[in-house]
């Protein structure tokens, strides 16, 4: 939900004030982040509560980003009911920590509701990082301009690397996760450019 821009103070603390105030199991989060943050930098950060429905429960998660000098930590944990494993309710926490020269794209959409009306922020944003650990093949079938053709062209495609994504709303997060997540955004992407 709340990010901060690049510059030259460590936002650990801000990190954990931003952790806590979601409510979602804060201790249990912190550790976590704090162990793959291990002692860097803090420089910017996006933190993401999302509560989903399964079946005739709400679960929730968080999903903690956190940008340091040189690397991009990612976050995520899941509340789970007890199981054959563990019998009573628990968390899993995961974390990824990936070098900042390993990410290879930062893909940003916006969407903004009633273009034409004038300067207005966005009313959605999805940020799609890859670095190449997952990759998506998406192929369909290839066709010609001749409708009378029925000939087999093959197919078509395209690869995609979808390691991580987040979609934040203005209904459901608050014009300030949208702005949040765009600002992490253009924090990482000033960080990964080749110079």
């Amino acid at each position: 939900m709340r990010s901060t821009r690049t510059d030259d103070r460590d936002r650990i603390l801000e990190l954990r004030e931003a952790i806590d105030r979601t409510g979602y199991y804060p201790e249990v989060v912190a550790d976590g982040v704090v162990a793959a943050i291990a002692g860097e930098q803090v420089v910017s950060f996006f933190v993401h509560h999302e509560p989903t429905f399964e079946r005739d429960e709400v679960r929730r998660h968080q999903s903690v980003i956190v940008l340091t000098p040189s690397r991009l930590v990612l976050a995520h944990t899941d509340e789970h009911a007890g199981d054959d494993l563990l019998p009573e309710p628990y968390t899993s926490t995961s974390t990824e920590a990936v070098r900042l020269s390993a990410v290879k794209s930062v893909v940003v959409t916006r969407m903004t509701a009633n273009p034409t009306g004038g300067p207005t922020p966005p009313a959605e944003a999805v940020m799609t990082i890859g670095w190449g650990g997952v990759s998506r093949l998406d192929l369909e079938p290839a066709g010609c301009s001749d409708p009378e053709c029925d000939a087999d062209h093959g197919y078509t495609g395209v690869l995609a690397s979808d390691d991580f994504s987040l979609r934040v709303s203005a209904a459901a997060d608050g014009l300030d996760a949208v702005a949040g997540l765009l600002s992490f955004a253009e924090s990482l992407s000033a960080r990964t450019h080749s110079g």
